[in-house]
């Protein structure tokens, strides 16, 4: 099995913007806007919260796989790529996180 990664999954959503929205679901929550697009990922990641406070490691996992997809439906409609987000956490990883919080 290979390594699939962040921007494969990117890759995905980044290829279903051309697609019919009454056949793909990735298609229909960009068309529907980011309210509805953050909504779906604020949904998602309320349901990773409860999973990983319940200590249901297989209901965590497939919440957080419905996070980060839906992240990259977010991100996909924000107009910000994978790679600024990458860049950023580069940037952030230079220094502890008490002194890049501090910093903000």
């Amino acid at each position: 099995m290979s390594d699939f990664t962040l921007g494969d999954l990117m890759q995905i959503v980044e290829s279903r913007t051309s697609a019919n929205a009454e056949k793909s679901y990735t298609k229909s929550l960009l068309d529907a806007g980011m309210q509805r697009c953050a909504k779906k990922f604020g949904e998602e990641a309320v349901e990773a919260v409860i999973a990983g406070m319940q200590g249901d490691r297989q209901a965590l996992r497939n919440e957080a796989a419905d996070v980060l997809y839906h992240l990259m439906v977010v991100l996909k409609s924000g107009g910000v790529s994978l790679q600024d987000v990458m860049d950023e956490l580069q940037r952030r990883s230079a220094q502890s996180g008490h002194e890049e919080k501090a910093a903000r």
